[in-house]
């Protein structure tokens, strides 16, 4: 099987091929991504039987010419400007990426015969829980951000493509993901990456934020599965059932790596900052069998011994642009 995974030079994606080439080692993996500022090739370095090509997703007579050569089987689309800070500051390339983009490669996908197209989504597109409660596929789609509410779009356009054309779409939205290869601008490497150099760890408002965390390789897991079993037309959650608020998180970092509470610094909340998400992925669980392997505490031991061992991999990461932005979100709050 020939498959295109777009953004597969970032966090998920990097992970997710990785995944597949070793469960899949007969499969042709090609690599599409613009590499923009979270676009690493290192990610993927050390790996063989991946071709990598750089382009744009939105592109469409680049997408014409890539899909006319290679005749893909299935495309798994990751690319997707995913930062809601980011998106509150520059929304236009938001949609221009992650709606436009989609569109873009849910056509090419069309015209050239694809037999599975798995759009990536988020559990953003719900908007926010209250105390009690999770999402599941029935809820409507409330995006509180421009980041969301352009992945929404793209939610709904894949529906539209299999309902209009017959694509075989199948979407997924998954709870927060950590592990390696995770850019420093979120949540988890962000603060493992500040607390071992010993700057401050930036927490918004009063911390007590709750995601729904999943570590990346079960992420993966349940992406393959979807990918070769899941129902065309359908969404399935990918969650972990592990809640935790940004506090325990920061908390849980500093314990692992001994350092001093003293670092955790409140700054000002962000505009529309969603309260709760929680993932209810008994669909996946029932229909295809999938169940998270890794627990919190395993994934956290290892996401945390990953950055520690690649030092230069994020430092290259966090002396260049990236400095230059960390300081226009962080430096006057």
């Amino acid at each position: 099987m020939k498959i295109l995974v777009t953004g597969g030079a970032g966090f998920i994606g990097s992970n997710f091929i990785r995944y597949m080439l070793e469960e899949h080692p007969d499969y042709r993996i090609i690599n599409l991504d613009l590499l923009t500022y979270a676009g690493n090739l290192e990610n993927l370095a050390d790996l063989e039987g991946c071709r990598f090509v750089r382009g744009d997703i939105a592109d469409k007579a680049f997408l014409e010419t890539l899909f006319a050569e290679e005749g893909f089987d299935g495309v798994v689309n990751f690319a997707a400007e995913s930062h809601v800070d980011r998106s509150i500051e520059a929304p236009g390339a938001f949609l221009s990426t992650n709606v436009l983009g989609t569109q873009a490669l849910l056509e090419a996908a069309e015209r050239h015969g694809a037999r599975r197209f798995l759009q990536i989504s988020t559990d953003e597109v719900y908007g926010s829980l209250e105390d009690v409660g999770r999402f599941t596929e029935a809820n409507p789609l409330a995006p509180n951000s421009p980041y969301s509410a352009s992945k929404a779009a793209a939610d709904l356009l894949c529906r539209a493509y299999w309902k209009t054309f017959n694509l075989p779409v199948v979407v997924t939205r998954c709870s927060n993901n950590y592990g390696p290869y995770q850019f420093p601008e979120k949540l988890i490497p962000l603060f493992i990456t500040n607390a071992l150099a010993d700057e401050p760890l930036p927490v918004y408002g009063d911390g007590l934020y709750v995601r729904d965390w999943i570590y990346v390789r079960d992420h993966c897991t349940a992406l393959d599965r979807v990918f070769h079993h899941g129902r065309a037309g359908e969404v399935y959650n990918i969650g972990a059932d592990t809640e935790k608020t940004n506090l325990e998180i920061t908390q849980t970092i500093l314990e692992k790596l001994g350092k001093d509470a003293g670092l955790i610094r409140h700054v000002k909340d962000r505009p529309g900052h969603d309260r709760r998400y929680a993932i209810d992925s008994s669909k996946i669980r029932a229909e295809l069998g999938w169940r998270p392997a890794t627990s919190f505490e395993a994934g956290m031991s290892h996401t945390i011994d990953w950055y520690i061992r690649n030092e230069s991999w994020w430092k290259k990461i966090k002396s260049g642009e990236y400095r230059q932005y960390y300081q226009r979100m962080y430096g006057n709050r």
